[in-house]
C-alpha cells in the first residue's frame, strides 16, 4: 500500500497516545476492515519514518532490516503485556524480560575494550546500535510507566472488529476512533435488525 493510501487509512492516534508514546507503538501495526493489515514498522524505511516522526530518532537514522526486526519484536512482547493486563492474566514471562533487558542494556558511558596489541580503550556502541536501544528502553519504561500507574485501570482493546489498537478509556468509550465507534454502532444496529426478521 503506497503512503498516500495508508496515510488515508490511518485513524488518528488512539485516546492515551498522547501521554503514553507505548500506546502509540503497540498500536503501529493495524487491522482494518476487509483483511487489510497496515505494518507501519514494517519495512526499515517505515519504521525510520515512525522513529522520526516520534522523536526517537534523526531523520537520517539508516535502519537495517535486523534493527527493524527488533522493534516489531518489542511491539509484540508490549501487546501481549497490554493483553495480559487488559485480560487480567499473568504476564508471558518473555514479554517481562524483553521489557526488563531492554531497560537495562543502555549504557551509561562508552563500555571498556580491550585490543591485544594496543590494550584497554573505550568504545561507545555502534551509532545505529545505541539509538535503537536507546528507543527501545524509552519504549519499554513508557510501558512500564503505563502499566504502573493508575491510568492501567483505563487500559483497554478497542471494542470494535477487526480494530486491534489499545487506548485508555474515557468513561464508556470503548474505541480508539469515531470510525471504529461508528463501525461497532452499525455492526449492533445490524445484528438487532437481523434478529427482528428472524424471530
Amino acid at each position: 500500500m503506497s503512503e498516500p493510501l495508508i496515510a488515508e487509512f490511518l485513524p488518528p492516534p488512539a485516546p492515551g497516545a498522547e501521554r503514553y508514546l507505548a500506546l502509540d507503538f503497540v498500536n503501529s501495526a493495524l487491522a482494518l476492515p476487509g483483511g487489510q493489515f497496515i505494518d507501519l514498522l514494517g519495512t526499515p524505511e517505515a519504521a525510520s519514518r515512525w522513529l522520526t516522526g516520534h522523536g526517537l530518532a534523526p531523520a537520517d537514522i539508516g535502519l537495517r532490516e535486523m534493527c527493524t526486526t527488533q522493534l516489531r519484536s518489542m511491539r509484540e512482547h508490549l501487546r501481549a503485556l497490554f493483553a495480559a493486563r487488559v485480560d487480567g492474566l499473568p504476564a508471558l514471562p518473555a514479554a517481562l524480560s524483553a521489557v526488563n533487558d531492554a531497560l537495562t542494556r543502555v549504557p551509561t558511558a562508552g563500555l571498556l575494550r580491550w585490543d591485544d596489541e594496543t590494550g584497554p580503550y573505550r568504545a561507545a556502541p555502534h551509532p545505529i546500535d545505541q539509538i535503537l536501544d536507546h528507543t527501545l528502553a524509552t519504549l519499554a519504561a513508557n510501558t512500564a510507566d503505563l502499566l504502573t500507574s493508575p491510568d492501567a485501570e483505563r487500559l483497554t482493546a478497542c471494542g470494535s472488529a477487526p480494530c486491534n489498537r489499545y487506548l485508555l478509556r474515557h468513561g464508556r468509550r470503548h474505541w480508539c476512533s469515531t470510525r471504529c465507534g461508528d463501525r461497532a454502532r452499525a455492526a449492533r444496529a445490524y445484528a438487532r435488525r437481523t434478529r427482528s426478521r428472524t424471530d
